[in-house]
């Protein structure tokens, strides 16, 4: 049978949650970043095509 773990506590959880959140948070805020770089033209670190025609 199986027996349940100790229970994490409060701190554990709050801290991984704010972590995991944090992690979204910067991925959220860099891929902004580069849309607006891309938008304004300015992109450095990031190689796309702009060619449009359709044979």
């Amino acid at each position: 049978m199986a027996v349940p773990k100790k229970r994490t506590s409060k701190m554990k959880r709050n801290s991984r949650k704010s972590n995991w959140k944090r992690k979204g948070y910067h991925a959220a805020q860099k891929s902004l970043s580069l849309a607006k770089s891309m938008l304004k033209g300015k992109a450095n670190s990031f190689i796309y095509s702009i060619d449009t025609s359709e044979e």
